[in-house]
């Protein structure tokens, strides 16, 4: 067995640290075993780090935290149905040009590519479009290490085991390998534009209907949207250069943006100009790669909340945000985002069992945002929202459990699979409460 490692842990946005007593980076699912063993051996608590690029502490353990950068291999490719299996800490950008090499894409991703699968999966992580559901929608099978090391199989011939573990946070087990519903590999046209987002939201049902994927930043401070609709085309990628994608998404996006909140957070006096600066963006149109139209880099550092709300209640929750970001003591620099996508049945899935319509909600790092956070929450709680697993919320077991018809179901279930907690910490006690068992 690999010699474990000691050190602190901090999360991408660094936000978030724990210091375990054990870390240790496994590679196979022998080696997964043998640390599950060694969890049980010295009574230690055992949560997975993926890429860390959640903003909860999901992650956070006092006892023995795996970092699974090394267990990130494809293991089996079934070209007739288009499925994939792979190693639970495969990051998505890897996934994503394995897929590609062998004609496959997956049907939806969110607009990041930095997390593993697992923490994708396991967290409810989404992209956008009304028919598309969300990452975990796509897992028909998995492989998960339980709490006394034993390694069970689950597929779709088990449907109630298999909604409970495409959204588990964690509380299940060890995913140790997940087989993914793709499809054909496919081009996207995206266009780029700007809109007053009162055009917008009189619109969105009918952007949502016409568009394979539809999204759009708010600005605050402003009534400037900055859209995005992407749909598929048999075209060839085309429509700009290397350049031009370096311009777009490294100098504008990353380091023009960023020096914009650094200057904001200076000298708040600046916010009306330089948010007018910002949603002067210039209309776009290219086709290219799927996953390549869908991802882009994010080097900016910020902390997010996210909420998931019936789809029509999104008009409702947008416009009361946009009454109060002015009353805010800090500045709100960074756009709102928007996008939708259809129902699934993952017990804990944000969007179970109905049509969902997200808005997120960040703030550069190093600024406050509990008091724009908190206020937002307000609204979204007040319009039946669910917050994302994997960032920021205020919200325990009590509140939540009414929002998830299968709440107890799948505490059923972790019951049953961890009885004895070993797969706990702080942040499930405060989310999910205690095991039953």
């Amino acid at each position: 067995m690999q010699s474990p490692l000691r050190a602190s842990w901090s999360n991408w946005a660094g936000n978030q640290r724990c210091e375990p007593k054990v870390q240790a980076s496994p590679q196979g699912e022998e080696h997964l075993i043998e640390l599950v063993d060694l969890a049980n051996s010295r009574d230690l608590t055992l949560r997975v780090s993926g890429s860390g690029h959640s903003f909860t502490d999901t992650v956070c353990t006092d006892g023995l935290l795996l970092d699974f950068s090394r267990h990130n291999k494809v293991l089996d490719v079934d070209h007739d149905r288009h499925r994939v299996t792979v190693q639970a800490g495969i990051k998505l950008h890897r996934l994503n040009d394995e897929l590609a090499s062998i004609g496959m894409a997956m049907a939806n991703l969110g607009d990041i590519a930095y997390q593993s699968i697992a923490g994708a999966i396991s967290t409810s992580t989404h992209g956008t479009g009304a028919a598309r559901t969300n990452l975990s929608a796509a897992v028909v099978g998995m492989r998960l290490i339980t709490a006394n090391a034993s390694v069970i199989d689950i597929d779709e011939s088990q449907p109630d085991l298999l909604a409970a573990a495409q959204v588990s946070l964690g509380a299940l087990g060890v995913v140790s390998s997940v087989t993914l519903q793709c499809v054909p590999a496919f081009n996207l046209r995206a266009v780029e534009d700007k809109a007053r987002i009162d055009d917008v939201m009189s619109n969105l049902d009918q952007l949502l209907a016409e568009n394979d994927h539809f999204e759009c930043y708010w600005v605050p401070g402003t009534n400037t949207a900055l859209t995005k609709t992407n749909n598929r085309t048999d075209d060839p990628p085309g429509g700009r250069s290397s350049w031009e994608r370096f311009r777009k998404e490294e100098l504008e996006e990353n380091l023009a943006f960023g020096l914009f909140n650094k200057v904001i957070t200076q000298a708040p006096s600046l916010i009306k100009p330089a948010t007018r600066i910002l949603s002067d963006a210039t209309r776009t149109e290219y086709v290219d790669r799927s996953d390549r139209v869908f991802t882009s880099p994010r080097r900016v550092k910020f902390c997010e909340m996210e909420y998931a709300l019936p789809l029509e209640a999104l008009p409702e929750a947008l416009e009361r945000l946009r009454k109060m970001t002015p009353t805010m003591s800090t500045p709100v620099t960074f756009p709102v985002e928007l996008r939708a996508s259809a129902g699934d049945t993952a017990h804990l899935s944000t969007a179970h069992g109905r049509p969902t319509g997200y808005l997120a909600m960040h703030m550069a790092k190093g600024q406050p945002y509990e008091e724009y956070f908190r206020a937002s929450e307000e609204i979204m709680t007040d319009c039946g929202g669910r917050p994302h697993w994997g960032k920021l919320h205020f919200q325990d077991a009590a509140s939540l459990a009414p929002r998830y018809p299968q709440w107890d179901r799948f505490q059923a279930i972790r019951a049953e699979l961890d009885p004895g907690g070993r797969f706990h910490n702080e942040y499930l006690e405060r989310v999910l409460g205690p095991v039953a068992g």
